[in-house]
This record gives C-alpha cells, sequence and structure tokens, in this order.
C-alpha cells in the first residue's frame, strides 16, 4: 500500500475511519485561517448600490406597460415614420445580431468567450463578466461527467439527461442575453437607443426600462440585477419547469444528492500572489427562481465588491481561456488529457489528500468541453413573456458581500466526497 496507491476494502476502511479525528482538526485548523482571510477582505469590500429613484422610475414605466397589455392605459404617442431606408437598416442590424449570436452560441465555450470579449469591450456591463464566470461553471459541470468520478456515480443516461439540462439553460441564457448586449454596443456605435428593437429579437418587455435607463444613468448594478431577473425567470418555464428536464433530472434521486456532486457550487478562481483561489457560494435549491436570483445578487456582490476578487478574478479569467477542463484553475489536481489508462470497476485507487494528491497518483482526468461533448443545435425556445406583474421589483436593493464566500478548502472537500463515494461504491462491485 505504498506511495498513496491502494485498493479499498473493509480494513482500508477502518483505517480512513481511524484517520478521521486528525482530518478532523486539520479541517478546523484550515476554517479559521478561511475566515481570518475573508475577514481580511470584507473589511475592504464595497456595497453595490441601487438608487431609489430609479427603481421608482422603472416601476411607473413597468406599470404603464402592464397597464396598457390589459388595455387599461393610453399607447404612447407614434414616433415618427422613420421612412423605408431607416427601417431597412434597421432590418439589417437585427439580422446582422442574429448571426452573431449564432456564431458565437455554438456550445459553452463560445459562449463563455463571446461574454469576457463584451465585457472586455465594455467594462460597464457588469453583467457579462458575472455571466463568463458562472458560465464557466456550467462548462466544468458538464465536463465533469465525462471525467475520472461521475461516470462511476451516475449511468450513461444520466450523465446524457444533466448535460442537456446544463446545455439547455446556458444556450437559451445565451440566446436571449447575448442580443441584448449587441444591441447595446450597436447603439453606442450609432450614438442613439435601439432598444426599441428588443421585442423584436424575442426579449421581454420588462428589458426596454431597464436599458433605456441605463442608456441615460450608466448604473451598472440596476442592469445586472435586472438581467439576473430577466435571465432566470427566462429559464423557469422553458428549462427548470419544463416537463421533460422535471422527469430526467430535477426529480430524480441523483439531482437530489447534488450537493454531494457538486452540480450546486459556483466558484470564482482568482489570482492571489502565486496561488489561485477560489470564492463562490452553494445554490441549496436549484428549483427556486427566488433563490437562483438571490444567489445571482450575492455572486455579483462577491465578483465586484470584493476588490481582490474583482481583480484576481478578472486577471484570471484573461490569462486563461475557458476550456472546459478543471485543469484551467487546478492544473495541481486535474490534467485534460489522460495520464494513465482509466481503471475498471474493482481496481479503483484513492488518490485525493484534501487539496493536493497523494503521492504517486495520478491526476484527475477532466477534459476539454470538445473532448467530452459533440455540439448540439440550439432548439427554438417556446415563445411568451414572463412578465405579468410588478413584485420583482422586489429584488431591487442594496446588495453586499456575504460574510462567507471562500470555497477554495470546501471544494476540495467536496471533492474528496465525490471520491470517497466512488470507492465505496467500488466495494459492492
Amino acid at each position: 500500500m505504498s506511495g498513496g496507491k491502494y485498493r479499498w476494502n473493509g480494513i482500508d476502511l477502518l483505517h480512513k475511519l481511524a484517520d478521521l479525528p486528525q482530518e478532523a482538526a486539520e479541517w478546523v485548523k484550515g476554517k479559521a485561517q478561511t475566515l481570518a482571510h475573508e475577514k481580511k477582505l470584507l473589511a475592504a469590500a464595497h456595497r453595490i448600490p441601487i438608487d431609489p429613484l430609479s427603481v421608482e422610475a422603472l416601476r411607473k414605466r413597468l406599470q404603464w406597460k402592464l397597464a396598457l397589455q390589459e388595455g387599461n392605459a393610453e399607447p404612447a404617442k407614434e414616433p415618427p415614420d422613420i421612412g423605408p431606408e431607416a427601417k431597412e437598416e434597421e432590418q439589417e442590424l437585427l439580422e446582422r445580431i442574429l448571426r452573431e449570436r449564432d456564431v458565437h452560441i455554438r456550445n459553452n465555450v463560445t459562449r463563455t468567450a463571446a461574454y469576457l470579449h463584451m465585457y472586455r469591450e465594455h467594462p460597464e456591463l457588469h453583467w457579462a463578466f458575472l455571466a463568463h464566470m458562472v458560465s464557466r461553471n456550467g462548462g466544468w459541470s458538464m465536463t465533469d461527467l465525462r471525467g475520472d468520478l461521475l461516470p462511476f456515480l451516475l449511468n450513461e443516461e444520466q450523465c446524457e439527461n444533466v448535460f442537456a439540462f446544463l446545455e439547455r439553460a446556458n444556450a437559451l441564457i445565451f440566446r436571449d442575453a447575448y442580443p441584448q448586449l449587441l444591441l447595446y454596443r450597436a447603439s453606442l456605435q450609432l450614438k442613439r437607443p435601439l432598444f426599441h428593437l428588443l421585442p423584436r429579437l424575442g426579449v421581454s418587455r420588462f428589458m426596454r426600462p431597464v436599458w433605456d435607463r441605463f442608456w441615460i444613468e450608466r448604473e451598472s448594478g440596476l442592469l445586472t440585477i435586472a438581467l439576473i431577473i430577466n435571465e432566470q425567470h427566462y429559464i423557469e418555464e422553458r428549462v427548470v419547469r419544463h416537463p421533460s428536464f422535471q422527469s430526467t433530472v430535477l426529480d430524480t434521486l441523483f439531482f437530489q444528492t447534488q450537493t454531494l456532486l457538486q452540480l450546486n457550487q459556483v466558484v470564482f478562481p482568482y489570482i492571489q500572489g502565486e496561488r489561485i483561489r477560489l470564492a463562490g457560494l452553494i445554490l441549496e435549491n436549484f428549483s427556486s427562481v427566488r433563490e437562483r436570483i438571490e444567489v445571482g445578487k450575492k455572486l455579483y456582490a462577491i465578483l465586484f465588491g470584493i476588490r481582490a476578487v474583482a481583480e484576481g478574478a478578472q486577471a484570471f479569467a484573461c490569462g486563461r481561456r475557458h476550456s472546459g477542463s478543471r485543469a484551467d484553475y487546478w492544473p495541481h489536481l486535474f490534467a485534460a488529457v489522460r495520464k494513465e489508462p482509466p481503471r475498471p470497476r474493482g481496481q479503483l485507487l484513492e488518490r485525493l489528500d484534501g487539496c493536493k494528491l497523494r503521492p504517486g497518483a495520478a491526476p484527475l482526468y477532466s477534459p476539454a468541453l470538445t473532448d467530452a461533448w459533440k455540439d448540439r443545435d440550439v432548439e427554438p425556445p417556446i415563445p411568451g413573456d414572463w412578465f405579468r406583474d410588478l413584485s420583482v421589483l422586489d429584488y431591487f436593493t442594496e446588495i453586499s458581500a456575504p460574510f462567507s464566500f471562500e470555497m477554495t478548502q470546501d471544494c476540495g472537500i467536496g471533492l474528496k466526497k465525490i471520491e470517497l463515494a466512488v470507492l465505496a461504491s467500488d466495494l459492492i462491485v
């Protein structure tokens, strides 16, 4: 049993149980260091303000839109006819936007890169960078399904179903949101707002007043929260509540143990000195649109309210192209290319020791997305507008980073839990 490579059996499990007190002491020590680190970073954190006057102005515009829909408000005066040439130019612009959307929507890697490019061009679009970092997590979850651990816990059909679920949500958010960002870019280029074209892109009526307000005030916080609200409601009926995903993913036992599978962790790698740390949160209930929105707001506060995370995450994102492999951020634990042949059931070995490999152990295989999954066509979404009442305005409040956000140690522990589950399942083969 030298070199940390050994076959698990009942005796080994007893030895492992004997080691738990020492491991618990190490965990407590690591947690204390984590809390000290978080306290230091939070001392320099700032809140992301939301102007109540802007929210009230937004409320009035949205109230008028709802009343107009119900026939209880006077329609706005029609603008003067812009002429056939201008109409043709607008149509050409919309076609260019859709073509560019379709170029980048191909897979998680191309979508994630498009978000970052947009943010680097227009850093006032905070949501674009938040979307980039969250989309990285989507890619990592997709490739985990073809890595060294999860295929031992999920069968091929389950892996396929989870991938289809993750891919659909990731693609539909991009399909709705990225054209909005492109329309904003076009507005800047033409030096006039073009947000009256949003309905022709299939965007909810909720977003037009938000973009109009952003054009005038450039309130990044207001726009970011609005896009979080819009995109989570956009996928609610189309993905989360869709009967096929309910039956094949969300209502299944394996997804209900998503804490074990780490499907509910959202982490932001950020460079601090010579080390890559992880900040983020755990989403306890993916089925709750309210929780997804609130977690999205907190992630935004972590990413833009904590200076060390903001600077470190941007350094990471700009310096390490997203491939879908977890080796992008933890190459000491993961490799995008197998370093040894895959082991069959009955011959699995323990490889992890906390956040590092055991002596002599090969890195965990974490493939690039393009090696794990083929590109798939994005089917058009079910038409419809989710916005029906003003209750969503309650989300527009000042936000600050949560007290606990450091995930470096927790991710290592979570990864170890998955390995232990795999090794335990190997005992009954």
